[in-house]
């Protein structure tokens, strides 16, 4: 019993793990998850595949076969017991009880028979009586469905552990040997023996489909590959809706499908919700993610190094790859997605809203609610906006590595100020690190774009050197111009990245170093330490003057007026030299602006024939049932000994004992009952 208690436990745990690590995933994305050793640690005990693994259905099989034993030995002793009121037993031995009593009914023995039987039948209790030399036993019983309990607890989980091993991989792994079926290596052509038939007894695979389209094969994720599950039916997902709250957070998924059979071709219209499946043919269809189905995208190139082209426009699909030919590296832009809504939390730790709102003052009560009570409240206040579309892409070289992009379509709030984020990482374990793009006074990104433009062009920044030179030098010192248009000069350059070292490493053939760490770098090497502080102040203000030049002469070459003087270009152009300093160090040849798109959506199903569904509804029940019985249904037995009262005509002695399985007060208030009804006198 106790070994059979462990093994549950085991179950147990083992279905908990498999709730929550994500069953039948690719190997990378346990690697990515947990590390190299333990997604290989993880993958040896069948971790990914729980409900299939050997060692999870052995347990399942060995707990059937026992539990079964455990009925098969005890039903036949219950079913006895049942069957025994147990009038046999003597009447001395009812004084060994602790809950007895001794009276008298001052009937003859057959009137306080009736009386005595017809009060227990009133009270709920079975009875049978036997008739002795001395008098009458009469035995009764209540309760008795605690025994059942025992009976429909332990045929519960068989019926479940049944239902786990007809609906797990054994059964599917019994028909693949049977009629000669493969998993598909993951390369070559689909063959025949790689595909199981629509008659399958039990499957459960997912299916993806995008809008518009149809497809009848599911595809089912086993521990050593992948096999395939046709279908009695063709799923058209005609549209996926996703409906939103007020705040921006999704509150429904949705696909619109039409199930066409294959038998007889007839058309059924369904629709799927989360926790909404439809069923159909047998097969249960659920709703359970979506994807992307191939958005079709349109982008700009925007150059991001000195001497590149011209940017470029690009057209591609999610899920689809093409080479840029128009930079130096030999790279393959893959199209990795397209999300339409960002649903992004901007409350700060302390509960008030980002982009410099504050929160408004709390009562005391207002603040002690948010520590008591119910626990289902948050402790900080929620701010969440739609900050609307965005799309990532990888760009992946000729050795195969590969860098991930993410990239917002509308500028977003972020300090008060509007700034379009461009997000990169080297690995899927790492989160996006994004560069921030200030908008300009059109919301726009081309004012950023003009000025880097500028500051990679030496004319350009030549006329900004001279510019600044001319409106800072003192007009009684003008000899002063020349050599504070070099130092102008020299820090655009730095700044560009068009001359100085990168610490730690040679100058390469491309570029790609500059901004506010090669400047440091200048003074760390050529200013003495003393000096440093000074210089470094003298220096980016010589810098920020100059780029402010710069961003006048990029507006002027396109047309525009001059930025005017107000407290938004100030911000702009803060933003604008941490931008740039960031940016020369953005690790892609071009960035990609998205410009339009026609999103195209695909819903994920999760398709399942599991006629052990009805085993586990059943088991459920009797298990409830079951549990019930046990745990609060008491067996209880009395036992009402009836003989002629000596000394005394038409009276009858009366000797009344209850037992229990489990003692507990009300046992006793049920005796109390018993003998005020049954005793009217009391003693010997």
């Amino acid at each position: 019993m106790r070994f059979a208690i462990s093994l549950l436990s085991v179950i147990a745990i083992a279905a908990i793990t498999g709730t929550i690590v994500e069953q039948g995933q690719p190997f990378g994305n346990y690697v990515d998850q947990f590390g190299p050793f333990w997604a290989e640690l993880f993958r040896r005990i069948d971790l990914y595949t729980i409900y299939g693994s050997p060692w999870f259905m052995l347990i399942l099989g060995f707990l059937v076969v026992s539990t079964s034993l455990c009925i098969a030995r005890n039903a036949p002793k219950i079913v006895r017991d049942l069957k025994s009121f147990k009038e046999q037993v003597r009447e001395q031995s009812l004084q060994a009880h602790h809950h007895k009593a001794l009276g008298h009914i001052a009937l003859a023995p057959l009137d306080a028979r009736a009386r005595v039987l017809a009060e227990l039948a009133r009270l709920g209790w079975r009875t049978r009586e036997q008739q002795r030399e001395h008098g009458i036993m009469i035995a009764g019983r209540r309760g008795a469905a605690n025994k059942l309990g025992y009976i429909a607890a332990h045929s519960a989980i068989v019926l479940i552990l049944l239902a786990a091993l007809g609906d797990g991989d054994l059964l599917l792994r019994a028909l693949m040997w049977a009629q000669g079926k493969q998993v598909y290596a993951g390369s070559g052509p689909v063959l025949s023996t790689n595909v199981l038939p629509a008659s399958s007894p039990s499957f459960r695979g997912t299916l993806q489909v995008a809008e518009g389209d149809s497809s009848g094969v599911a595809r089912l994720n086993l521990s050593d590959g992948p096999v395939l599950q046709e279908l009695p039916f063709d799923l058209q997902l005609r549209k996926f809706r996703v409906e939103f709250y007020p705040t921006g957070q999704p509150r429904l998924f949705a696909s619109d499908i039409v199930l066409r059979d294959k038998a007889d071709g007839r058309l059924t219209a369904a629709t799927v919700e989360v926790n909404k499946p439809v069923v159909h043919d047998g097969v249960t269809i659920f709703q359970s993610g979506f994807d992307d189905g191939g958005s079709k995208l349109k982008l700009s190139a925007l150059p991001m190094r000195a001497g590149a082209s011209a940017p470029f426009t690009l057209e591609g699909a999610v899920g689809g790859s093409t080479r840029l030919t128009d930079t130096k590296d030999q790279l393959t832009l893959e199209f990795a997605g397209l999300r339409v809504m960002n649903v992004e939390s901007f409350a700060k730790p302390d509960g008030t809203a980002d982009a410099g709102g504050a929160a408004a003052s709390q009562s005391l009560a207002a603040a002690l609610d948010e520590h008591l009570g119910s626990g289902a409240k948050a402790s900080g206040k929620k701010d969440l906006r739609n900050v609307g579309p965005s799309f990532s892409y990888r760009l992946r070289d000729a050795a195969g590595q590969a860098r991930e992009y993410n990239n917002y379509v509308a500028p977003i709030e972020l300090d008060g100020q509007l700034v379009f984020l461009a997000g990169v990482r080297d690995t899927p374990a790492e989160e996006f690190r994004y560069l921030r793009i200030p908008a300009d006074e059109r919301g726009e990104m081309d004012g950023w774009l003009r000025l880097r433009t500028a500051l990679l062009d030496p004319a350009a920044r030549a006329r900004a050197a001279h510019a600044y030179a001319a409106i800072a030098s003192p007009a009684d010192k003008p000899q002063l111009r020349p050599q504070l248009e070099a130092t102008a000069a020299r820090a655009l350059a730095l700044f560009a990245g068009a001359t100085g070292i990168k610490p730690g490493q040679a100058r390469p053939a491309d570029g790609g170093w500059g901004g506010l760490p090669t400047l440091s770098q200048f003074v760390e090497s050529e200013v003495p330490e003393a000096e440093r502080q000074h210089v470094s102040e003298v220096l980016l203000r010589i810098l920020n003057g100059s780029l402010y030049e710069l961003y006048r002469i990029s507006r002027a070459d396109a047309g525009l007026a001059p930025p005017d003087a107000s407290t938004q270009t100030e911000r702009f152009m803060v933003q604008a030299a941490l931008a740039l300093s960031d940016s020369m160090y953005y690790p892609a040849p071009v960035l990609l602006r998205l410009d339009d798109f026609r999103q195209v959506q695909a819903s994920v199903f999760q398709v399942a024939r599991a006629p052990g569904s009805k085993l586990v509804y059943l088991g459920a029940i009797l298990l409830i049932v079951g549990v019930f019985a046990m745990l609060w249904v008491k067996e209880r037995r009395v036992w009402v000994w009836l003989e002629p009262a000596p000394g005394r005509a038409n009276a009858t002695r009366v000797r009344m004992a209850l037992s229990s399985t489990r003692e507990s007060p009300d046992t006793a208030a049920e005796f109390e009952q018993l003998r005020h009804t049954l005793l009217p006198e009391e003693g010997p």
